[in-house]
């Protein structure tokens, strides 16, 4: 295994920078011709969540988490310098692909505009929230990668790279989903997984304990191990990969800070975009969690949210994740 690890010195603070990103608007539209069943969605707490398979997931499926979801994927795309995946691979050399637990699909999209040679990029989610309109290479399906992969009216020839990102809290046997992803993958292809470590902490000593932001991401994992899908994956990834029979293993760490304190202007954008994440998306995080696992009041919920979004916004205190992207490749 190699472990290689990025953004290593110490995120320098710019104090005169205090000015955050106003969230980018997303243009998303229900997929056609789906059974309504899957778009008879629940509702709760004041925030809309998928149908199939209800309950799998805790984390709501309506325009304001979609924009939000699409807010990340640019924040995880700048944080590894404009790439969309570091496993040695190119997908114009005519690579089937498939990209697990798509969301708003939009790294499926934005891999079809970048390389128009890849034969086939399909994206599985629980929701069908997917854009109409996508390149000709892409496509989604309604699936729960937690089933046995059977994907009915799709080709089941195996992938040449399968991706994975940003699924904490949403997998209740990880070990079970890299052993498939290790059956669905070709001889020689890869797999990636990018997640974040989900412990924040700071390089400087200003994230206490008792702040929102730190309570809020410990109240989470509580909760999320008390459904049994981990909120924290990540340092178990390398493991789990190795054990499924992955070879060329690599690990690789980046840093995702929370607020526009740094001074580089990659980590500036990168913070600036995960500050606002935590501000519009803090209702998202909590809503089910902390009131139908950890049995918190609305009240209490409220007060918490409140709390967090004012420490994103003040950013004085400088905390940071780990971000982690682990790649592996099926033996020949």
């Amino acid at each position: 295994m190699t472990l290689i690890e990025h953004d290593t010195q110490r995120v320098e603070v710019d104090q005169d920078f205090d000015k955050f990103a106003q969230s980018q608007e997303a243009a998303t539209s229900s997929t056609t011709s789906l059974h309504s069943s899957l778009v008879n969605y629940e509702w709760k707490h004041g925030r809309r969540y998928h149908s199939y398979q209800a309950g799998s997931y805790s984390f709501p499926n309506d325009e304001r988490e979609q924009e939000r979801l699409d807010l990340v994927h640019h924040a995880f795309w700048c944080t590894l310098n404009h790439r969309l995946f570091l496993a040695p691979i190119n997908p114009d050399d005519g690579l089937r692909i498939l990209d697990i637990g798509t969301g708003t699909g939009l790294w499926a999209i934005h891999l079809g505009e970048d390389h128009p040679g890849a034969k086939e990029i399909i994206g599985n989610d629980l929701s069908p929230i997917q854009p109409r309109w996508v390149p000709p290479n892409v496509q989604f399906i309604v699936d729960d990668v937690e089933l046995d992969w059977v994907h009915a009216g799709v080709n089941v020839e195996p992938y040449d790279y399968i991706h994975c990102r940003y699924m904490a809290g949403g997998i209740r046997d990880w070990p079970r989903l890299v052993k498939q992803m290790y059956d669905n993958v070709k001889p020689g292809g890869w797999v990636e997984f990018q997640e974040s470590a989900n412990t924040l902490y700071s390089q400087d000593g200003t994230l206490s304990k008792d702040n929102a932001m730190v309570r809020m991401m410990e109240g989470l994992i509580l909760a999320c191990d008390k459904i049994g899908r981990t909120l924290d994956p990540a340092p178990q990834m390398e493991k789990w990969v190795k054990d499924a029979g992955f070879i060329n293993v690599e690990v690789q760490k980046f840093r995702l800070p929370i607020g526009s304190w740094p001074r580089d202007a990659r980590l500036k954008e990168v913070g600036t975009l995960m500050a606002v994440n935590f501000i519009e998306g803090v209702e998202a995080f909590t809503a089910s969690l902390f009131r139908d696992v950890l049995g918190w009041s609305q009240d209490e919920v409220s007060a918490l949210n409140a709390e967090v979004r004012a420490s994103a916004k003040r950013g004085n205190a400088h905390a940071i994740f780990d971000f982690l992207v682990i790649t592996g490749q099926k033996p020949e």
